[in-house]
């Protein structure tokens, strides 16, 4: 009797130690997920830190957050939010004096790209000169070096006599990523031809690109352009997002093709049969053409940003980005990008690897681990390019 009554309390005990175990499961399961609103989503603990949660997400908590604090704590941060908003205020003012001083340079740099000009297409022919930088000598082990053979037959195929630096902006162009995925192969003829590229800056705080073309067989302009508008006013709306001068708009031009060279458009033919006799017609119709030069013809923006179509909404985020990288770096750089001193994707470049590499070594035990931020390292982003 006595024993059955001490195996009762053991057991007993037992079960309280593991309810005590449970509620402890309980407790650290509860610091390792969080409920929000009603949803029932639950968090990991490395979701519950903000800057793991993504954007829309960590915004909503955040405004939350704010909501929670204490009544004086959130006129205090009013206070410290329309400080802030008369810094943006200042800074749209600055920008807007950067503006008029890139245009008051524009006229000073020009100077040196017509010297520019005039070498690349041979106009002048400038004595040899001695390099004003340090010249970084060559490489003599090459035996990793791809053979390059082929891709060099071009450039081995220039005459010895050749006036100036034949294909110099195609060759530009086919050097970068972004700008070589607008070129086609039919284009490339007519980008032979193309001797100049610049920049005017404008009265109505916008600036236009100008391409300079040689006589050809395609059309009879002899210059194409592009401008591009540009704003550093604070939008009324949220003003918060001002984060510098931003391309809202561009217009192109009308380019006057000669007879049946359009590149922009191609023709096709299709075979219709009579529905009720056997006659068979051809009809010729004209559809758009994938070409380096519908870069003239961007979509029409109407004022209302909400009637923009996500397609349309993409088509001109690339055109700005083209804009935008084709002002700041390839007009100001072009010679760079042609000889690969600057390249597009410089955040990649071999030279970071230089020297011998290192490993950690983890044990298993470690590698099972999950690391903060949910096991993902964050790869750091390439410096973003400002608008000015």
């Amino acid at each position: 009797m006595d024993a059955k009554k001490d195996k009762d309390v053991a057991k007993g005990k037992e079960d309280a130690l593991m309810s005590d175990d449970d509620a402890q499961k309980d407790h650290e399961d509860a610091g390792s997920s969080m409920s929000e609103n009603e949803d029932g989503k639950e968090f990991s603990t490395n979701q519950m830190v903000p800057a793991y949660m993504n954007a829309i997400l960590r915004r909503q908590f955040l405004q939350e957050m704010v909501k929670a604090l204490p009544e004086k704590m959130q006129d205090r941060i009013t206070v410290l939010k329309n400080i802030q908003l008369d810094h943006l205020k200042l800074e749209a003012q600055f920008f807007d004096e950067v503006y008029q001083l890139e245009k008051k340079y524009q006229e000073k740099y020009q100077v040196l790209f017509e010297k520019r000009r005039a070498i690349v297409s041979g106009e002048v022919d400038p004595p040899k000169e001695e390099p004003k930088w340090k010249v970084e000598p060559e490489d003599e082990n090459n035996e990793d070096m791809p053979d390059f053979s082929k891709l060099l037959k071009k450039a081995k195929d220039i005459p010895a006599d050749a006036k100036g630096i034949p294909n110099f902006w195609l060759t530009i162009f086919r050097n970068t990523e972004i700008l070589s995925e607008m070129v086609q192969e039919h284009d490339e003829p007519v980008l032979q031809k193309l001797t100049d590229i610049t920049i005017k800056y404008d009265d109505e705080h916008s600036y236009t690109l100008e391409f300079h073309f040689d006589k050809n067989e395609y059309f009879t302009n002899e210059v194409l352009t592009k401008q591009y508008f540009l704003k550093s006013a604070l939008d009324e709306d949220y003003p918060f997002g001002f984060e510098g001068p931003e391309i809202y708009k561009c217009k192109g031009c009308t380019i006057n093709w000669e007879k049946k060279m359009n590149l922009t458009v191609r023709t096709i033919r299709k075979k219709q049969k009579h529905k009720q006799r056997a006659d068979v017609r051809t009809i010729v119709k004209l559809v758009p053409n994938d070409s380096f030069f519908n870069f003239f013809n961007p979509p029409e923006v109407a004022d209302d940003k909400e009637e923009i179509d996500d397609e349309t909404q993409g088509i001109l985020a690339t055109d700005f980005e083209i804009g935008h990288f084709l002002r700041a770096r390839i007009i100001p750089k072009a010679v760079l990008y042609y000889t690969g001193d600057v390249i597009d994707d410089e955040d990649e470049d071999d030279d970071s690897y230089d020297g011998e590499e290192e490993e950690d070594e983890e044990s298993d035990e470690e590698k099972e681990k999950p690391r903060a931020g949910g096991g993902h390292k964050k790869k750091p982003t390439p410096n973003e390019c400002q608008n000015q």
